[in-house]
This record gives C-alpha cells, structure tokens and sequence, in this order.
C-alpha cells in the first residue's frame, strides 16, 4: 500500500484532540490519513514529503457553487441579482450544449483544486436533459475533485402552453437514473444531493414534492432563499408544521429570514451556505453570518458565481469574517460608544467555516473537513516561506488572512496528488483552457444573435 509521510512541518489539524502542531508530521496510507503526531516512524519505502517550511491544513471545502458559469468569467460582474436573472437564467443558461457544461465544470473544478479546495458542491441548475447532467458529472469525475454534485433545474421564462419553472416538481425519475448510475455510490468520489427550489422559488405543492422525495432518498436538498418576494408566502410554516424541515436541508444565502422563523431552522438541524461576496456585490443584503453565530449556529462558505467573482475560497471566508466584525464593531459603537474590548469573531471560527462546518454539512464529518487518523487524505500544503508570508506567528492567521493561491503548493485528495510543487497535475490544461474559452466565445456570440433576431 503506498504511504506519504509529511515530515516536519506545522500542521493545522482542526481536530480538537490533535489540535495545532508547531512541528509535526502526517502519515497518509492508501486514501486515509493514519497518524498526526509530533514525530513518526515510517518503513523504508514511504514517500518522505519535507515539510520545513510548510503549513499543512485540512483540504477546503466550497459549500456552494454554479460551476457551469466558468465559461464566463467575470462576464457578470455588473450586474446585480435581478439582471443576474433575466440575463443568465433566462438567457444565457438557454444556448448552453452539453459540452459546454462539461468544459466549464472540468476548468472550474481543477480551478478550485488549485485554490487548495478538496471538496466542491456543485449546484448545478442549468441541465435541461440528461445529456447536460451527464456532462456536469463527467466533469467532476475527470478533474478528480472530491464533490457533491447537487442536481438542480433550469429556470428559463416559459413558452406559451408550458408552466412556469416554479409549477414544475423535481424530476424524480432522473434522480433516480443517477442514483442508479454514475453516482449510485454513496460514499464515492463524487455523490448526488438535490437543488430544489424550495418554498421561495416554487409553488407550495412543488415544495412538499421535492422535500419528501429528498427524504425518501435519503438526499441533501438544498435551496435558495432570498432575491425578492416568496414565491409562496407561509411555506416553510407549512413545511415545518408537515415535519420534513430538519437536518439534511440547507439553506443558501436566507439574508432575509425574520429572527423567528431562523430561530426554528436552528432548533431543527438545518444547515446554511453563505456566499458573502456575492451576496453584497449582487443586492441579496448582508450574509447571516453574525445572526448564525449569535444563535450558536455556524454557516459553511461558497463562492456562488465565477461569472461574477474570483473562485478563491480564503478570500470568501475574509470577507464573510471582516463584513461581520465590521457590522459587530459599528453596533457596539452605537450602543457603548466604542469598538469591543477584543475581535468578536477569531481567525480559527472562520477556518471552521471552509473545512469542518462544510464536512457537517454534506454530513461526512467521519470523513473529511479535518486532519485525524482514520479520515480520507484530503489536505493542502501551503508554503509559509513565500515572501507574503513570512515570518508566521499564528499560523491559523497566517491560513485565513494572508494565504492565497499562490501559496498552495500542493493538494491532494484521498490520498492521490493533484498538485505539487504548486503545479497543477491535470494532463493537456491549456487544450482545455482554450475549449473553454471558445465556449465562453460561442455562448456570448449566440445570445447576442438571438437579442439581435428578437
């Protein structure tokens, strides 16, 4: 069986029993992690990995992300959630072809390895057949990305004679087609979850169907919540009082849930994606952050958009932590006169946010989100002795408020490399990177066609 042994190096376990090691080394064997401890004793034939110099932590995990936009980076930037609406959803998202969804979710995929991710949930909500979803999943496969591929449905303004896309149910039967096919691994690679509508983008009907076929499949459903008026006004009551609220729901973004209904969601186990830099550059309103915290509750981190924003998981998580310590600071300034006496919020609890929490979430705690013996080897590498920075003092603030891309020096996920010596280990990338730009070309090209035919 091959072993890896991490020598020497500072290693950020966020497991409490192992806690922090100012030196210290990590023994991979096969896909798991066997041992972390100070100093550890290897057969002849394990790979030695130096790690002077380094700081090993848990791999990321990006708890929400519509993958299929990478084609189109940065194409969205200015627009706020509304015109993110009418342009992407019921424009672009409708000359998508399946090989346009595979390339972007192979790029952006590999994109998020390279940022150190090991985890990705892909909310992917553009796949009006099965070809698309068939070539989303393929592209999660093929870039060796540990994710959660969440299968969602496209939301294009109806023709005449259709129903509206908040009238139609989640397709049980292609569910149950991925469920028997390429995802029909539970604890594989890459495994199914569900994104719904839910009661704020679906008809109260609607909502009961797609909860209780989550449930009966024993499926993670999560939604959206937020971006104007409920589509049904009263439905996570009624969906509450029929008891299908609980853990196993999650809920992304909920900038406009009232304290009293938030308050229920907590008691009931359900789970919260916040995507803070999207949500302030777009108009969903302040991320609930800060509310989650008050309630003893945490929230897991997501980009949401390349199309809109860079896909670097430790800027979202500095974000979400400055924007709360902002907002704590301005209230304590109205109610005492001063900033608190200390941070409201440490560096450690956002670190939380991108590793544990988001293992909590898709409910792997027992395999992943931390550095502990018996969990799968996904974990990054970060070279502390890059001019940005050394010298470290605090390591965990050194991961969370200074790390970057270009510090990650290598990934590796169930055990297999995927980055070394800060290089990505994808075979022919610039042959995908130029397919990807055509498609991104090609997708422009034809809704502009289309405006001008209208």
């Amino acid at each position: 069986m091959r072993r890896t042994l991490i020598r020497s190096a500072t290693v950020i376990s966020m497991d409490e029993a192992i806690g922090d090691l100012g030196t210290g080394d990590v023994l991979v064997e096969g896909s798991r992690i066997v041992d972390v401890r100070p100093s550890i004793d290897v057969a002849a034939d394990t790979e030695i990995v130096d790690g002077k110099g380094r700081i090993v932590i848990p791999g990321l995990i990006n708890a929400h992300m519509h993958t299929w936009q990478t084609g189109l980076r940065g194409f969205a930037a200015n627009w706020t959630l509304l015109e993110y609406f009418r342009r992407m959803h019921a424009g672009l998202a409708t000359v998508f072809r399946p090989e346009d969804i595979h390339i972007a979710t192979l790029v952006g995929a590999l994109n998020q390895i390279n940022h150190g991710v090991t985890t990705l949930v892909d909310w992917c909500h553009n796949n009006p057949t099965p070809d698309h979803t068939d070539a989303a999943v393929r592209g999660l496969i093929e870039s060796g990305i540990r994710a959660a591929f969440f299968h969602g449905s496209p939301k294009p303004e109806p023709k005449p004679g259709e129903p509206h896309f908040s009238e139609v149910p989640h397709p049980r039967r292609e569910v149950e087609r991925l469920l028997a096919g390429p995802l029909a691994d539970r604890d594989g690679l890459v495994t199914l979850g569900l994104a719904i509508l839910g009661p704020h983008y679906s008809t109260l009907d609607v909502a009961m169907h797609d909860f209780r076929l989550a449930r009966e499949l024993k499926l993670i459903a999560s939604m959206h919540q937020g971006g104007g008026p409920a589509k049904t006004p009263g439905g996570w009551e009624n969906l509450i009082e029929a008891g299908l609220v609980g853990p196993g729901i999650n809920i992304v973004h909920g900038n406009d849930l009232p304290d009293e209904l938030l308050d229920r969601m907590i008691d009931l186990g359900v789970s919260f994606s916040v995507t803070p830099e999207n949500e302030m550059i777009q108009g969903h309103g302040f991320p609930i952050t800060g509310r989650l915290l008050k309630r003893g509750a945490r929230p897991t981190i997501g980009i949401d958009l390349e199309s809109v924003l860079a896909g670097d998981l430790f800027s979202a998580a500095r974000v979400a932590l400055s924007m709360q310590r902002a907002l704590d600071n301005a209230e304590s300034r109205k109610a005492s006169g001063t900033i608190p006496a200390t941070t409201t919020i440490p560096v450690r609890e956002a670190l939380r946010w991108i590793t544990t929490e988001g293992a909590r979430m898709l409910g792997r705690e027992h395999q992943i989100g931390s550095l502990t013996p018996g969990k799968l080897a996904d974990l990054a590498i970060i070279d502390a002795t890059d001019l940005n920075l050394h010298p470290v003092h605090d390591p965990v603030a050194t991961v969370v408020m200074q790390t970057s891309l270009a510090n990650i020096e290598a990934v590796m996920i169930g055990g297999a490399w995927k980055k070394r010596s800060g290089k990505l280990l994808a075979e022919g990338l610039e042959t995908k990177k130029e397919l990807l730009a055509q498609s991104g070309r090609r997708l422009v090209q034809d809704i502009e066609r289309q405006g001008r035919a209208a």
